[in-house]
């Protein structure tokens, strides 16, 4: 999708503006009805054949501009895989796979943006030893957190990781000598530069990892989220790495921090149980589960003076890399691409989704299965065609959740933010403050996406849910992982 701070106004009908525009045209109408429509998110099992290989099955992918305790902005990406980790589980672990490449890809503006292909990746690679070979234990009793960058005598599961940033911008062209013709482009030669390495935090096991949960007690449930990174727990404190060229990064488990009953909305029964009056129903699917993740702040100030970026995320194995999974908008893949799709989304580059995926986003199969119209014709398509999330990084920092004006349905819950690149509405560049103009944690995306398939909510039944625990307000933002100890995973009505 072509992202051009040019070419954002209302009389401008090419493929390739920026998503916003389109949800302005349907704002008035839809800003009436989006209260009433099922809150919900990712189911996580996106396509036949990464649902066979968790580690490098991709859940979700987010990004928004943050602002730290000092007032430096960062685009802030993150990327969670493994959905579904019980947290219970043992004696091996969840954990990242030494095997798997996980690519955080960022474009950059106009052209790069409307082609769908990255300007700048950052390659994690991960590499697991056991300190003590000679017993099954992971984690050898309590486990207390040592200074940063050091790992605790009792963690004997030990993940460290190294951060790599791949450069692909075309270079310029050199001067051209008085009299002659310009030179052309130099062909981009991708820079690769190690940023730094980090390690990555125990799980939440109980007991050995006390300081999870709350009162420092291995059996209670994890801390809820926090405001300030001082009260951070230890864990995940000393897992904070500052790497080079001013970006933070952590990677470790985290809380699955979405909610959808997810057994009704693939079974497209939106009455969520009301038409049997089924006892258990609505209920959080995710509820209880962890996810791994990677979170990674890029200063603004090293994305060359961008207004716009584009946000996805691929997994892959082998050498040469063989990519198996791909995220970048919630939803698409798993909701509107076909079966015999699936798979194939996976396998390529947002370059392709023009000619390959076009069709899913201009003809829903979720809305031709219920017989519904969008309102908004066009909208899927500027939003999905290429797949990379939208971010504007020109505004004041996204509202968290849990912060005074933070709404989970954005633009309709009138969490808007102001622009300086573009004025889509003609009001003065105020835009959406939550997907599609990028994705925080806690944006009800399906709720955002069914009403842009046609879905009316009127005709719906679901009670306004909310997440099983809270988001933290700092970096890594993500919530704590679940305790195994306590912790009954789905259990109807525990949101």
């Amino acid at each position: 999708m072509k992202n051009s701070t040019r070419n954002l106004s209302k009389t401008d009908h090419c493929s390739t503006r920026w998503p916003v525009h389109r949800i302005a045209l349907g704002a008035v109408f839809l800003l009436s009805i989006a209260a009433t429509a099922p809150a919900g998110a990712s189911s996580h099992m996106d396509a036949p054949l990464v649902t066979l290989d968790p580690a490098a099955n991709t859940t979700d992918v987010y990004a928004f501009i943050s602002q730290d305790a000092f007032g430096q902005k960062y685009l802030t990406t993150a990327l969670g895989v493994y959905p579904f980790e019980q947290p219970g589980i043992g004696p091996n672990l969840f954990k990242f796979d030494d095997r798997v490449t996980y690519d955080i890809h960022v474009a950059l503006d106009n052209t790069s943006i409307g082609q769908g292909k990255a300007d700048l990746t950052y390659r994690f690679r991960f590499n697991t030893v056991f300190a003590n070979n000679t017993t099954m234990q992971s984690y050898l009793g309590t486990v207390a957190p040592a200074a940063p960058g050091v790992f605790p005598d009792n963690q004997n599961l030990r993940q460290t990781y190294t951060v790599t940033l791949i450069d692909n911008r075309v270079q310029e062209s050199p001067p051209s000598p008085p009299g002659r013709r310009p030179s052309p482009p130099v062909t981009p030669t991708p820079t690769s530069t190690v940023l730094g390495s980090g390690m990555v935090p125990p799980n939440n096991q109980g007991r050995v990892t006390n300081l999870y949960n709350q009162n420092n007690d291995g059996d209670q449930p994890a801390k809820p989220g926090v405001l300030t990174s001082n009260d951070l727990d230890p864990y995940t404190k000393s897992t904070i790495f500052n790497i080079q060229r001013g970006h933070t990064v952590f990677a470790g488990q985290r809380e699955d921090g979405f909610f959808a009953d997810v057994q009704s909305i693939f079974d497209l029964d939106f009455t969520f149980g009301r038409d049997r009056n089924t006892p258990t129903k609505p209920y959080d699917s995710q509820s209880g589960f962890n996810i791994h993740m990677i979170v990674l702040n890029i200063p603004i100030g090293q994305l060359g003076g961008a207004k716009i970026a584009g946000v996805y995320a691929t997994t892959s194995r082998g050498d040469p890399l063989v990519q198996v999974g791909r995220q970048g908008n919630p939803l698409f893949c798993e909701i509107l691409i076909a079966h015999v799709d699936k798979d194939r989304y996976n396998q390529t580059q947002p370059t392709s989704d023009a000619a390959l995926f076009s069709k899913y986003a201009d003809n829903p199969i979720v809305s031709t299965t219920l017989g519904l119209t969008p309102p908004i014709p066009g909208l899927l398509r500027s939003i999905y065609i290429p797949d990379l999330i939208k971010v504007d990084l020109t505004t004041q920092p996204a509202r968290l959740a849990g912060s005074t004006g933070f709404n989970r349905l954005g633009f309709f819950g009138n969490d808007r933010l102001q622009s300086t690149a573009q004025d889509p509405f003609q009001n003065g560049g105020i835009i959406p403050g939550g997907w599609p103009n990028g994705r925080r944690f806690g944006d009800d995306v399906v709720n955002i996406a069914l009403i842009a398939v046609g879905a009316n909510p009127a005709t719906m039944s679901s009670p306004t849910t909310h997440n099983d625990t809270t988001y933290n307000a700092v970096f890594p933002y993500a919530g704590t992982p679940h305790n195994g100890r306590n912790i009954n995973p789905s259990t109807p009505n525990q949101f």
